[in-house]
This record gives C-alpha cells, structure tokens and sequence, in this order.
C-alpha cells in the first residue's frame, strides 16, 4: 500500500499547474514515464494509446494553430508537450499483446466495425492517458493536461494518415510555484457515489 506521502504526491497535493519553470525534461525521463505507465490495465491489453512528444520549436510551431487562446502560451512555453493519440488499428498488435487468444484480432478486423473499435480506443487509450498522469507525478514531474484545442487541426498536421487520432494534450515539466492556483472543491464520496 502507497503510505500518505506517496499518495499526496500522486493525487492529494498534486494540482494542475498554469505554467512550467524552464527545467529540462530528458528523454530519459519520458521513457521511464512511459515504462512505468504501460503496466496499467486495458481491455484484453489493447494499449491502444500512442504518444508524440512537442519539444522543439518547429513542432511547437506545428502545435499552435490547434490551441485555443487560453492554452497557447503556457504550451508554447513548457519544455515538453504530450499528444496523447489512439491507434485506430490498435488490434493489429493482439497477436503480441493478447497471446493466449490468438484469434483476438478476428473480433476487430472487418467491414463497419471501426465506430465500436474508435470507441474501446478511446476509452482506453484515456486509461492509458490516465495512468500516464500518475506515472509522471510518481516520478516527479508536474502534468497540465488540456482538452481546450482542435483535434481536427492536430490530426492534419501530426497524423495526417488518419491512423492515429488525438484525445488530448499533456504540459509537461516542473510547475512554476506562482503559476499553480488553490485546489478546487471536489464532490464527496456521496455526492459522486451509490453502493447498492
């Protein structure tokens, strides 16, 4: 069991930061956000999430026209900028990922089935997404993620073979301390829940 400090630091005292000290964010780094992320579960271990990180300036350049005002330049100004994607054509890795059924990806494959196959990407690609938030909070960095942009735009000019399809969007780095506001109320256990 995580003890008290573990927990404030992944959810308690954690807050969405408004803006990002110019600290370096390593690929190194990423790399162990993604390998500690990746444990998390999927439906039948779809992993359907795909990740493209923003780091130079011709890529934050290619990122901006999608922003709205409100997000563009705190995100112009982080060091690192996740697009948290979903593959739409996840099933073609149950062969590796789902072994011990080895006609998993028959249940996938085929005419008009990629509505309901969008839909368990989605969904579990913002899994995927989540558990990326708290692996990067367990390893020190400070996440900002943001749905104020336009998926259209960040399709066409990142995934312009229509494979992968943006979810949102990720601020990554250390929180500068004058850029994170107070903790806003969240409901309680009886306002959000019903044991039946």
């Amino acid at each position: 069991m995580l003890d008290d400090k573990s927990q404030d630091l992944i959810f308690r005292d954690a807050h969405t930061p408004q803006g990002f000290l110019d600290t370096p964010v390593t690929d190194e780094k990423l790399r162990q956000v993604y390998d500690l992320m990746k444990w998390g579960p999927t439906t039948m271990n779809t992993q359907p999430m795909r990740i493209v990180f923003v780091r130079s300036r011709a890529a934050k350049d290619k990122l901006a026209p999608a922003l709205s005002p409100g997000n563009l330049e705190k995100t112009m100004k982080t060091q690192v900028t996740a697009i948290i994607a979903y593959d739409s054509r996840f099933y073609e890795f149950l062969p590796k990922n789902f072994p011990n059924n080895p006609k998993a990806k028959d249940g996938f494959e085929g005419e008009g089935k990629q509505a309901a196959n969008d839909r368990v990407a989605l969904r579990n690609g913002s899994l995927q997404g989540a558990y990326f938030i708290i692996a990067a909070r367990g390893l020190g960095l400070d996440c900002g993620p943001m749905s104020g942009f336009d998926n259209a735009k960040v399709d066409a000019a990142f995934f312009p073979d229509g494979r992968w399809k943006s979810n949102f969007l990720i601020n990554l780095g250390k929180a500068d301390p004058a850029k994170v506001f107070p903790r806003n109320p969240r409901l309680t256990f009886d306002e959000a829940c019903k044991v039946l």
